[in-house]
């Protein structure tokens, strides 16, 4: 009886020692108790209150903004552009330069130079390629390349390899022809002048 009597003050002050241990290690360090003034809790609402307005504020603030940007390319783009070769021996004349999609009307006796990489869609009337070089433009709609002289179809889209290279209206017809370019590219008249857009 005594035994068991021990072993029950035993048990009761190892329990009573891991309480006390336990409950000092849940106890806030520094004093500071969660949702007090030292250490506050906030709410989702508080939060798109306050914060989210605060942060947008911020965001607003910042110098580089989405339009800043754009201009930069923009600018950067223009700085790199180079005139394609016309044939006529006048290369210093600057090309047009442009991200978005500038639509052309291509009169008889004009020709439409690409610059490297230029994307060229004719969307009315009749056209045919040209080259400075026995290479053509890549027909990316169709997959083939097209040579010198050789007709161009409506509504494919061309991209021109390399300057020197473009497309004229068929000498054969008298329809209006509407081009859409997006790229660098250089309008000529006939006798070499450049075309202002």
């Amino acid at each position: 009886m005594l035994n068991i009597k021990k072993l029950i003050a035993a048990s009761v002050l190892i329990f009573g020692i891991n309480g006390i241990l336990l409950a000092h290690a849940d106890a806030p360090q520094g004093g500071t108790v969660p949702g007090s003034v030292d250490d506050p809790v906030i709410t989702k609402s508080y939060f798109d209150q306050n914060i989210a307005n605060k942060i947008a504020d911020e965001l607003a603030k910042q110098t580089f903004n989405e339009e800043k940007i754009r201009q930069i390319i923009a600018s950067e783009l223009a700085k790199t552009g180079s005139a394609p070769s016309s044939g006529t021996g006048d290369s210093t004349q600057p090309a047009v330069s442009n991200s978005g999609l500038t639509v052309i009307k291509l009169e008889q006796g004009q020709l439409l130079f690409g610059g490297a990489g230029a994307e060229i869609i004719v969307r009315t009337g009749k056209a045919v390629a040209f080259s400075s070089t026995a290479d053509g433009i890549a027909d990316v709609t169709a997959g083939k390349d097209i040579t010198a002289g050789t007709s161009v179809e409506l509504n494919h889209l061309l991209i021109v390899p390399r300057e020197g290279r473009g497309i004229k209206p068929d000498p054969k017809s008298n329809q209006d022809i509407y081009v859409m370019v997006r790229g660098n590219y250089l309008l000529t008249n006939a006798d070499g002048s450049k075309v202002t857009p």
